[in-house]
């Protein structure tokens, strides 16, 4: 007989059973490999970039690996094949489908719900159905998991998100039989904390966590973070620790396409340089006179971004000689001008503004915004990725995916022993006890 806080070898094997027959529907070759869903536990911790290294890892251990983001809030205009029309799909779905010639999914099933501006108000009014939201995702799921080997599913932001729709993470994964893979920012005891919320709730939808990853962490702190994490989800939760990601600065540096983005403009000359990076760090407010600005062009890193009102045509002509100046010695110049003026107040001369057309390959942009709040929104904003952008997706592929353990990762996600916590029933303490 065993102990009362024993679980017996009989209800192992219903565990097993239950575990086993998870999956919503059995995919091929190994029919045990459950879905793996990706979610955050806030926004801007990484979630595409760990998917991107998921699916690119993926892909060189299965012939064909499906993708389906459930819920999706940004969308853009694609073309589905199967229904021969344009369709809008949530902006992770064209990247992935695209970088990774998804042929065998089509367009149509990898994002059934998207909730746009006025969404939520229809919801709570009654306009749309809750069981027509869930069934949408079954419909597509199935399509996306009879044709592929194995499907990574990605979640928008943290586990609760889409809850006041009645399609939250963790419950849409706990409905596909999905394997929850939870990514937090570097750290321990805010990053534990952070997790421990997401936990929870994949508890109360029965999903199982197969592991976590720890995304942007300092360098000097690697080791100890990868040490303590790893030992405090196992000790804690059972769970193992799949990656722990060094920080890589130049992910978050936005491109020029991504400020034309935020202030809905375009760049007055320098297109063929929509995808330098910028340092936010390296941004440059020029409020000083013409000489030190030009003094600044040449002591400061040649690729700055400076900024600067609309008023001061010194500096822009200053800036536009300093370029011609670079060029004619063969000199590198990488910097941009970026003019600030409030719309309907104030606006560029226009003699300044042919001469600054007549520029070949210099970066100018003019944004009608002030120069403190064009610093702000700059200095905040979180660039995403972009299926043009491909240094940046390519970049992000070739650092995360070395610091995942996909052994691991596909162990926790086809086996039916409950070497871990599986919420609801076994614990990893009463396990070592047997």
């Amino acid at each position: 007989m065993w102990s009362s806080n024993i679980i017996s070898q009989h209800q192992i094997k219903i565990t097993n059973k239950i575990l086993s027959s998870r999956c919503l529907f059995s995919t091929k070759p190994n029919p045990h490999q459950r879905p793996i869903f990706v979610a955050a536990t806030k926004q801007h911790v990484g979630k595409t970039s760990v998917s991107l290294s998921l699916l690119s890892g993926l892909q060189k251990r299965y012939d064909k690996v499906g993708f389906i983001k459930p819920v999706g809030q940004q969308h853009v205009p694609v073309h589905s094949s199967l229904l021969d029309a344009t369709i809008r799909v949530d902006k992770d779905v064209c990247l992935m489908r695209e970088r990774f010639n998804l042929d065998h999914i089509d367009y149509e099933h990898m994002s059934p719900v998207i909730i746009p501006s006025g969404y939520t108000k229809k919801y709570i009014d009654g306009e749309i159905e809750h069981n027509g939201q869930l069934e949408k995702v079954k419909d597509s799921f199935k399509h996306v998991s009879e044709a592929s080997d194995v499907v990574l599913c990605e979640g928008t932001g943290h586990c609760a998100v889409g809850s006041i729709v009645g399609v939250n993470n963790a419950q849409v994964a706990s409905m596909i039989g999905a394997d929850m893979v939870l990514i937090a920012n570097g750290g321990l005891g805010s990053a534990f904390d952070e997790l421990e919320l997401n936990r929870v709730l994949c508890q109360h939808y029965n999903v199982r966590i197969a592991g976590v990853v720890v995304n942007k962490v300092l360098p000097s702190k690697y080791e100890q973070t990868k040490h303590y994490m790893s030992k405090a989800l196992k000790q804690r939760w059972g769970v193992p620790l799949l990656g722990c990601i060094p920080d890589r600065p130049f992910l978050g540096c936005p491109a020029l396409m991504d400020i034309e983005a935020l202030f809905q403009t375009k760049l007055l000359t320098g297109e063929q340089h929509r995808f330098r990076h910028y340092n936010v760090t390296d941004i440059n407010l020029v409020t000083t006179s013409l000489t030190r600005f030009l003094e600044n062009l040449r002591e400061k890193p040649s690729r700055t971004l400076y900024i600067c009102h609309i008023t001061r045509d010194d500096l822009i002509l200053g800036f536009m000689s300093e370029y011609q100046r670079r060029i004619a010695n063969g000199e590198g110049f990488e910097s941009t001008l970026v003019v600030c003026g409030r719309k309907e107040k104030y606006e560029m001369v226009p003699e300044i503004k042919d001469m600054v057309l007549g520029l070949d390959g210099a970066p100018v942009m003019i944004v009608e915004k002030s120069t403190h709040e064009a610093m702000s929104m700059i200095h905040r904003y979180t660039p995403k990725f972009n299926i043009d952008d491909v240094h940046r997706v390519n970049t992000a592929i070739e650092h995360y995916e070395p610091y995942i353990d996909f052994d691991e990762l596909l162990r926790r996600t086809t086996s039916t022993d409950s070497s871990f916590n599986e919420p609801g029933t076994i614990s990893f303490k009463n396990l070592k006890e047997i």
